[in-house]
């Protein structure tokens, strides 16, 4: 395992569940893990426990003592035989740990050592201000751009055949917006972020290191919310972020971790929010109001919701409630979107559905 040794335990069971073709819910299932714990472990953010290295490894068929020390971990095996060695040899250890302690080159050993770290310290602060300045001079982020509806539903379509295309990927609905960010080869983790000056942040995207970090200290972008958020930020990443400029930028700095946090991240606030294209007066509400219809667009492509419509009435909110229930998504973001494909119209204020020309013709 010379090559898996190489690399993160987070990393190696990224890479081995996409292998399989596993989304982190069905992986995490299978392990009896939240969802939102495994995607720490995969991002080295959480120090997995023995027996979940165990069941990762019976699942993803790795070689589980081989995991441990990857993990750094000791497995019950070494802890035995490291207490026979010293039971065995408890004379010949204490007179090697009074050697060492009185050696007189510990002390310059433990100075060189803190020298290291030092300099290490100094040259990471060098690249992290060579990394701001960088930046500064490119482009991570697109400038904004007007899209039309039928751009973006053009580009979710155009994402979704390509899964089919080029993964042998079903297309289910309830889609799984996980494996949709697992085929663009973006990581999704979970994890606070708290507020800042302009209030809460719903999530952020790090396009150095190609994550999206969902924002779990606020409930409401987790539960039935979550593919819709995650569908989100997909769009950000899609239609906001410059990825080749990030993905140069990447490769020629060979950046480590703490050099990519001083890249400052994409911030969302608003993947929740529904939000009328004509009612976005800034430009701010505009990106956000792309990424939301993206979402729609890619949770329910106008096909299928075609197909699910047949022999419904759509001014039934029972016929509506059984739609959503197909589509795996909430009633609001379903109404959003037959109000937007013409289908519908609901005053607002009010509760009364009625079919508009494109819904009566349907």
């Amino acid at each position: 395992m010379n090559k898996e040794q190489s690399q993160s335990f987070g990393k190696l069971i990224w890479q081995a569940r996409r292998k399989r073709g596993w989304s982190q819910r069905e992986l995490a299932a299978k392990v009896g893990v939240d969802y939102t714990y495994l995607s720490k472990l995969e991002n080295d953010h959480v120090e997995p426990s023995e027996e979940v290295i165990r069941e990762l490894a019976h699942h993803l068929e790795l070689n589980a003592e081989e995991l441990m020390y990857l993990a750094g971990k000791m497995t019950q095996r070494d802890e035995e035989a490291l207490k026979e060695l010293v039971k065995a040899n408890y004379k010949e250890m204490a007179a090697l740990f009074r050697r060492v302690r009185s050696s007189p080159g510990i002390d310059s050993l433990v100075e060189g050592v803190d020298e290291q770290v030092a300099r290490l310290q100094k040259e990471n602060a060098l690249l992290k201000t060579k990394v701001a300045k960088l930046e500064k001079k490119l482009n991570l982020f697109k400038p904004y751009q007007f899209y039309s509806k039928d751009e973006i539903e053009g580009i979710a379509n155009e994402i979704l055949r390509r899964m089919q295309a080029l993964s042998n990927y079903e297309l289910k609905f309830p889609i799984d917006t996980t494996r949709v960010s697992d085929f663009l080869n973006l990581n999704i983790l979970y994890e606070t972020i708290l507020p800042d000056e302009q209030g809460l942040i719903i999530a952020n995207i790090l396009p150095l290191e190609r994550k999206i970090v969902i924002n779990t200290g606020i409930p409401e972008v987790l539960g039935v919310f979550a593919e819709s958020t995650i569908a989100h930020e997909i769009g950000h990443w899609i239609l906001h972020v410059n990825q080749d400029e990030a993905e140069s930028f990447s490769e020629k700095l060979e950046m480590n971790s703490a050099v990519a946090e001083t890249v400052q991240p994409f911030l969302c606030r608003s993947a929740s929010e529904q939000m009328d294209k004509y009612s976005a007066s800034s430009q701010r509400d505009q990106i956000e109001w792309q990424a939301q219809y993206f979402a729609s667009c890619l949770l329910m492509p106008r096909h299928v919701v075609e197909e699910i419509r047949k022999g419904r009435d759509l001014t039934n909110w029972r016929h509506l409630y059984a739609m959503r229930d197909e589509l795996g998504v909430t009633i609001s973001n379903l109404v959003n979107r037959l109000q937007e494909l013409g289908w519908i119209y609901i005053p607002k204020g009010s509760k009364q559905i009625y079919l508009a020309k494109a819904g009566a013709k349907g």
